[in-house]
């Protein structure tokens, strides 16, 4: 082999190496050349995501939080800001009580 030959072919490799380690610029750049000579682009690789929680169990997640928020703020509302006791809240005389109230059948 000559010495073209051999620095040719060096160079071949290198340029092969260096399309395995492109950046997305330069990814860009081939793709651009590569349609301007007339390859083929390569098809697009799909990005598939793997959810941690399923969706089903966000909506519960949610919903117990939503409910957990209801409960703590009937406790301070009822029991520290107003002049209650903080687990009358959890009664059901209590809700009785507040309904009655609403409705007009008892007057405080």
């Amino acid at each position: 082999m000559t010495d073209e030959k051999r620095s040719s072919l060096k160079r071949q490799e290198d340029e092969s190496v260096k399309t395995t380690t492109r950046t997305r610029s330069s990814r860009s750049e081939h793709s651009k050349r590569s349609t301007e000579i007339g390859q083929a682009t390569p098809p697009k690789q799909l990005w598939v995501q793997i959810r941690l929680l399923p969706i089903w169990l966000r909506v519960i997640l949610v919903l117990l939080l939503l409910v957990g928020a209801a409960i703590l703020g009937a406790i301070i509302g009822y029991g520290y800001i107003g002049d209650g006791e903080p687990t009358d809240v959890l009664k059901k005389e209590t809700w009785t009580h507040i309904i009655d109230i609403i409705s007009g059948k008892e007057s405080n």
